[in-house]
């Protein structure tokens, strides 16, 4: 018998994978795709909930003049025609900027105590509002948010103890992503690094493995429904039509509305 006749027969050398590690790797692949996917969706999330601050910032303030001279030039025609009709848009536009009646008696006690911020107080009364902190994490920031979602991600976990560890650990990072915090995030980093490291996943079964791949495809299509809803959101659309420069459109919005309040301005002046 030759050497390579000896060598097709020695036992377990035929060079095939075995169909489970096909698998664990098809698993493993699944994962990061979900953690990618999930960082895109978060920090997309960041984005809309920073740029709708701004665009209320800004732009409420016109809104609500808009809308006090939708009033008053109701109210003006309704005076000169006392058409029923009339009254009735006058009083549908007023009732638009018409601040809520009563609310510092109705909430005497309450915005006495200590359970109510000096901010919500001023919201729900006349005194002054901080303006909200203008947030927009630097890319610094987004490279470090990726690398330490990709490191702790929970559903890196092997056992529920390490996936409860994680989670909170990942709570504390989206927090400091979210308000742009780049100096806690190299210390989330630095935490993390010197923590206890993660269990290693030992061989799988090809149940768990399909079950796995299984629940990776359903958390994949809740968070595509989240992504979705944020894109067709109003402030999404809005983003979507300048994710490289959200400032310069504001920009266009803010110069579309004072000419629409200078057109409303004019009409009430023809009117009154």
């Amino acid at each position: 018998m030759s050497e390579q006749q000896t060598e097709q027969t020695v036992p377990g050398d035929s060079g095939e994978e075995r169909p489970e590690a096909r698998l664990e790797r098809a698993v493993r692949a699944a994962e990061q795709a979900l953690i990618e996917f999930e960082i895109a969706v978060e920090t997309f999330r960041v984005e809309v909930e920073n740029f709708s601050r701004l665009h209320h910032q800004k732009l409420g303030p016109m809104y609500s003049r808009l809308d006090e001279l939708d009033a008053l030039i109701a109210e003006a025609k309704a005076a000169r025609t006392g058409d029923p009709e009339d009254l009735r848009r006058a009083r549908e536009a007023r009732s638009l900027v018409m601040p809520m009646p009563g609310v510092e008696e109705l909430f005497h006690d309450w915005l006495d105590s200590d359970g109510i911020s000096d901010d919500a107080a001023a919201m729900l009364t006349e005194r002054s509002v901080r303006p909200p902190e203008r947030v927009r994490p630097t890319e610094e920031v987004r490279r470090l948010y990726r690398d330490l979602v990709r490191q702790a991600h929970p559903d890196l976990a092997q056992d529920e103890a390490e996936r409860t560890r994680r989670d909170a650990f990942i709570a504390r990072v989206n927090a400091a992503y979210g308000r742009g915090d780049e100096r806690l995030l190299r210390e989330l980093a630095q935490e993390w690094a010197t923590g206890p490291a993660a269990e290693t996943a030992g061989p799988s079964e090809s149940e768990e493995l399909y079950a796995r791949l299984e629940w990776l495809s359903r958390r994949k299509e809740l968070l595509a429904l989240v992504a979705k809803e944020l894109e067709d959101s109003a402030i999404g659309s809005m983003l979507r039509m300048a994710p490289d420069d959200p400032d310069r459109l504001l920009e266009e919005i803010a110069e579309q509305l004072l000419a629409r309040v200078s057109e409303r301005e004019a009409e009430l002046a023809a009117v009154s």
